[in-house]
């Protein structure tokens, strides 16, 4: 596996509010620097299954790729992977309670990446350029949900 990123933040808001906004693909443009658009290939809400599919620039390169929803258990855990796009990826948000600060805290994990015989190069470079993206996209996620 090229990447395997993980990034958390606490953010001062109650989990069903956080959840409920970061799980909801419509609002992915919103917090995500890098996705341009998001449509349904589902009907929503989002369950297992769902589909949806993402216009994003990454690293220079325009990608649309598409998520299914492989685990959803509202406000705790949602776990999708693609199922088109240039590389195979899974992204899992987990949400928990911060009780002593009366927050949320919430974590991002991307796996997956380039395959084949350059990957190995690249992995390192990928892995980087996501992990400061995660980083930043949270912070925007945070910024968007406290104020």
């Amino acid at each position: 596996m090229a990447v395997d990123v993980l990034t958390e933040i606490t953010i001062a808001r109650p989990r069903a509010e956080v959840a409920g906004y970061a799980a909801d693909p419509d609002n992915a443009p919103a917090w995500y620097q890098n996705i341009e658009s998001a449509t349904w290939k589902t009907a929503p809400p989002l369950t297992a299954g769902s589909e949806f599919e993402f216009v994003a620039r990454f690293m220079g390169r325009r990608l649309t790729y598409t998520y299914r929803v492989d685990e959803y258990t509202r406000n705790e855990r949602l776990v999708m992977s693609t199922t088109e796009g240039p590389f195979p990826m899974e992204t899992t948000y987990t949400w928990s309670d911060e009780a002593a600060q009366k927050a949320t805290r919430m974590t991002l994990r991307n796996r997956g990446g380039a395959t084949g015989p350059m990957s190995r190069l690249t992995a390192p470079v990928e892995a980087m350029a996501v992990r400061k993206a995660t980083k930043k996209d949270l912070a925007r996620l945070r910024r968007i949900l406290e104020h």
